[in-house]
């Protein structure tokens, strides 16, 4: 790093700019190689262009000098390459020179010069001059031998520059959300966007980031979910409302959870559990055709997403599991018996209900590799749903599970003023009691109820644990610079 700084200064010290504002550039690389790519082995012209890029590999031997630029990665993950030669020839003692003392592996340069085929079939450009366009102080990383993961999320630059899944990684991102918008736009849904500082958290069951407004001196929260100010929408008038962005929660992090995620969420009027089940089916299809296949290959086979959407009852699968009946009116010492023996750990407040949900989690979910639809959730588990309509004590809500991980969660809303400041009330009892994921009593939200809201399904999607069906990744390799615990 002190050479590469040497050489900056002398590069000024010389009165020659080594971060100037512009540079000659008459074509990308991949220009270069789509107009002239047809040219023979040794073949040369006198078409004169100017190519900027950065070197990612350099010759420099004698009279002759080759070095090999790449462009930005746009239009391909891969990005360009192309070859740039340095002739004594053709530039000149000075600038040869120059170019040898002067640039590094990481430089961005500027080269102006005739296009050519070299001796050996290579397309160039033979350099009638050059220019430094941007002098890097630090080394790149071996292009030939692979970063560790830390490595690689800490200096997410380093790795795109030179690692093309990196780079891949962020095309695929953006063709599953542009898909997904594409999708949403066809189905009539219209896109908006709600507050991320909230006076009170609520649509999720997740512990809350803290702050404070000191225009109003007013403690505030960031957002858990997208959930109370898109049901403000429907009950404004709009019968399609969705939203994709950030949320945070302030929990644990690893392979498939983050403080700082994604999330779509998305609401029709007039729809229940099923119809707003199958948009979602629609929009996973979609962005499968997106990105490669609707076939996903796994270390536990393959999912097959052209199959059957299974819907699976939670007590239903619970019980085919445990090779015996489970259902609403299993007493707790027999749920608490089964997690004991298979030493799964559990809160001993915990009421029957939500034990099964967790003994489902852990015992059923892991196995459910093909799309499955989990359903008829036990009230506690959402405390925005409504009431089953044929299935007492259970509630209209699915989560849908694929490759054995929960990639999103629907159902049919809760629109009862009355009882939902009941299911409030409950969460704001747990509160009390030092939960830290239950949610607050949101009075603005229960007047919104009150005015009156449609009939509606909702649907909340993980966009990162999307991209993870379809990538194999951890979720840090996903997000784009994710968030990491500092040096210390």
């Amino acid at each position: 790093m002190q050479v590469r700084r040497d050489k900056r200064e002398r590069l000024l010290a010389a009165g020659r700019d080594a971060y100037p504002v512009s540079v000659p550039r008459t074509h990308s690389l991949a220009e270069i190689r789509e107009g002239w790519g047809h040219l023979e082995q040794g073949e040369e012209t006198d078409d004169v262009v100017s190519v900027a890029g950065r070197i990612i590999f350099q010759r420099n031997t004698g009279k002759l000098c080759f070095a090999t630029l790449a462009d930005q990665f746009g239009q391909d993950a891969d990005g360009e390459r192309l070859q740039v030669m340095l002739s004594l020839n053709e530039v000149g003692q000075e600038a040869l020179d120059a170019w040898k003392a002067d640039t590094d592996l990481g430089d961005f340069v500027s080269v102006t010069g005739r296009v050519v085929s070299s001796r050996r079939g290579e397309l160039s450009v033979m350099a009638t001059g050059w220019q430094m366009a941007s002098k890097a102080l630090r080394p790149l990383p071996n292009l030939h031998a692979d970063l560790s993961e830390e490595a690689r999320v800490r200096q997410r630059y380093a790795d795109m520059v030179v690692r093309p899944e990196a780079r891949q990684m962020v095309r695929t991102r953006a063709a599953i959300t542009r898909s997904i918008r594409e999708t949403l736009h066809r189905e009539g849904y219209l896109e908006v966007e709600t507050p991320i500082l909230q006076l009170v958290h609520g649509g999720a069951a997740a512990r809350p980031f803290t702050t404070h407004l000191n225009a109003f001196d007013i403690d505030m929260t960031l957002r858990i979910a997208l959930e109370l100010y898109l049901k403000r929408a429907m009950v404004g008038g709009t019968d399609k409302v969705y939203e994709m962005g950030r949320i945070f929660r302030n929990e644990g992090i690893d392979s498939t959870h983050s403080a700082e995620f994604t999330m779509l969420e998305y609401y029709q009027a007039w729809a229940g559990q099923t119809s707003v089940a199958e948009v979602l089916r629609r929009i996973i299809l979609d962005a499968a055709d997106a990105v490669g296949s609707r076939q996903i290959e796994t270390p536990h086979g393959t999912i097959d997403l052209d199959g059957e959407w299974r819907w699976l009852p939670l007590y239903d699968g619970l019980s085919e599991a445990l090779g015996r009946t489970i259902s609403l009116e299993t007493p707790l010492a027999e749920l608490q018996q089964v997690a004991a023996e298979r030493d799964i750990e559990f809160d001993p407040g915990w009421g029957a209900d939500k034990l099964a949900v967790e003994l489902f989690g852990e015992i059923v979910e892991p196995g459910l590799l093909q799309p499955t639809f989990v359903c008829d959730y036990p009230a506690i588990a959402q405390p925005l749903a409504r009431p089953h309509r044929d299935k007492p004590g259970l509630i209209e809500a699915w989560d849908l599970i694929i490759g054995g991980l929960e990639r999103g969660t629907g159902f049919s809303e809760l629109i009862d003023p009355v009882i939902q400041r009941e299911r409030f009330t409950e969460q704001s009892l747990l509160a009390a009691k030092g939960d830290p994921e239950a949610m607050s009593l949101d009075e603005d939200f229960l007047n919104a109820l009150e005015f009156g809201a449609p009939p509606m399904g909702g649907v909340g999607l993980g966009i990162d644990r999307l991209i993870m069906l379809f990538t194999g990744a951890g979720i840090r390799e996903t997000i784009l610079f994710p968030l990491l615990k500092p040096h210390s």
